[in-house]
């Protein structure tokens, strides 16, 4: 039995030995895509898809926490999804009820940290009292911050920051001169978290989605196959190695 313990041990960290533990990225963003046509191809309700979607976003969590990953953000809810059915609308959100009620005390364990970005005010009641319960809950946690885009859209994102930046040149006296890339940064939603390194859409669409349009202008971008049930810690570490493969020049040059 002991020689058979011995054994598993050795294949797993064998399993992990092409993936560089110094080379990960601090930050990975996903577009979790692929939940109906994973109940559909089963002929589910689309709901059924949703629900294991939320079982891989624990997956995921754990594996990330298990890496070291410092930031996980994950694409929920975007401005444009209020256009679907109403009853699959309100199933998606209560689907952070449910995760948040299931899920918190592992999260307190693995010492997660919540956190969201998105115009919360048109979100129910309900779910923003079971986020800001465990945003509360988590808030002096160290580990991974677990970020959830919830009623986000890219574009909403820029018009707000812009008009933030209007309010503060109007109250220093500055004028456009002054504005510049950082500025830019502090004014977003994301703000002071780093930018993607890494961003993952899953189903094999190969767009962003109205998803960090600023923020992902130099992330490396992994389109998987896989629809979003059927992703899982495995096939994260599969994309960090794709990653790590990469060479990131930011525009620059590689040395020869």
């Amino acid at each position: 039995m002991f020689r058979k313990l011995i054994k598993r041990n050795k294949t797993k960290i064998n399993q992990n030995d092409d993936l560089d533990i110094h080379n990960l990225p601090e930050h990975i963003a996903i577009i979790m895509d692929g939940n109906g046509r994973w109940a559909k191809k089963r002929k589910m309700p689309r709901i059924k898809g949703h629900y294991e979607g939320m079982q891989t976003i624990k997956k995921v969590t754990r594996e990330a926490s298990h890496l070291g990953i410092k930031y996980l953000t994950l694409y929920a809810f975007s401005t444009e999804n209020w256009s679907r059915p109403e009853s699959e609308v309100n199933y998606i959100m209560n689907l952070p009820v449910n995760f948040l009620k299931t899920f918190l005390p592992e999260l307190i364990e693995k010492n997660v940290k919540i956190e969201t970005i998105g115009f919360l005010d048109a979100v129910p009641q309900s779910t923003i009292e079971a986020i800001n319960y465990a945003k509360e809950k988590t808030k002096n946690n160290t580990g991974l911050k677990l970020v959830f885009a919830i009623n986000y859209g890219g574009r909403a994102e820029l018009v707000q920051s812009m008009k933030s930046i209007y309010d503060e040149l109007q109250r220093n006296g500055q004028n456009s001169d002054d504005i510049d890339e950082l500025m830019i940064s502090k004014h977003l939603m994301t703000h002071p978290d780093p930018d993607p390194d890494l961003l993952i859409r899953t189903s094999g669409e190969q767009r962003l989605s109205n998803f960090l349009i600023w923020q992902a202008s130099y992330s490396e971008f992994i389109f998987n196959e896989k629809l979003w049930p059927d992703f899982d810690g495995e096939e994260l570490k599969q994309c960090i190695k794709i990653y790590q493969s990469r060479q990131r020049r930011f525009g620059g040059l590689s040395e020869e």
